[in-house]
């Protein structure tokens, strides 16, 4: 029971920028790559406006023209946010980007999200924008897993992410992608990984060399379907304080699909 009390307790959320119960400052994905340029072409930028310029914080998915899901813990209702689409390299113009501001009644946390327990779950959370993206090749929208649907123990999944490159590193300008194979719960809620942490809402991936780290925060968990297609089945939430990439610890997501009916709810209703 110690060694679950101390799993619960050192875990740290993963947004940039952010100063609040179990996180720390800033991170990317670990052991990661360079992406294909516009391969994972629902990915966004959340960024937060501060002395007068913005920063990025967290991902997100666009899974409509005028909606994006991203983390609860992702929002603070001080911040004033914008949304970038079509980024790859954050260094630089490259043309495909589209920026678009957030208006403060915009932002739809899940209503169970509790800002001081991350590990209770629902860290889910919509933001609307304030008008539609201009899809095309380089802006594309997500799909959704059906709702309750459980990925199998080892399914290739992909996170992608602007996070940090390790543990106190540097954010990377270029969006990273990493291979994370899922554990499943029966694997991940044993003593020694997270145990009592890990919630059915969730989803593990990776642990070890790859991993989610902080920026990552709100991205994808992007996995395969049957049909060849992607599926965003994750909403990249935390890690332990030991490390990004900590043995034992994978990555752990928001399962999207125990969040489908919440999602077109609040859709619908606003």
């Amino acid at each position: 029971m110690m060694i679950q009390l101390l799993s619960f307790l050192l875990l740290v959320a993963l947004a940039s920028g952010f100063s609040q119960p179990f996180s720390r400052p800033s991170s990317r994905v670990v052991n990661g790559e360079d992406a294909v340029p516009y391969s994972w072409s629902w990915q966004v930028s959340l960024q937060y406006e501060k002395d007068g310029a913005f920063h990025h914080t967290c991902g997100g998915s666009l899974i409509a023209p005028d909606w994006v899901v991203t983390a609860g813990h992702c929002i603070s209702t001080s911040r004033t946010y914008q949304v970038v689409l079509g980024e790859y390299d954050r260094s630089v113009l490259e043309g495909s980007e589209q920026v678009i501001p957030i208006n403060a009644g915009d932002l739809f946390v899940h209503p169970l999200w509790n800002s001081n327990c991350v590990a209770c779950g629902n860290d889910i959370a919509l933001v609307k924008l304030s008008r539609s993206a201009q899809l095309g090749d380089k802006v594309q929208l997500a799909n959704l897993p059906p709702a309750g649907d459980i990925l199998p123990n080892e399914a290739p999944c992909y996170i992608s992410g602007w996070g940090r490159l390790y543990t106190g590193g540097p954010l990377p300008d270029k969006l990273q992608e990493a291979l994370l194979p899922v554990v499943d719960y029966e694997h991940c809620s044993q003593w020694d990984w997270w145990g009592i942490t890990v919630k059915k809402t969730m989803v593990c991936a990776g642990g070890d060399t790859r991993s989610g780290c902080n920026g990552d925060s709100g991205g994808p968990l992007n996995c395969p379907a049957a049909d060849g297609s992607w599926q965003v089945h994750g909403v990249t939430s935390f890690v332990s304080a030991f490390g990004c990439n900590t043995i034992k610890k994978p990555t752990v997501f928001t399962r999207v699909s125990a969040f489908i009916d919440w999602i077109d709810e609040t859709i619908a209703s606003n």
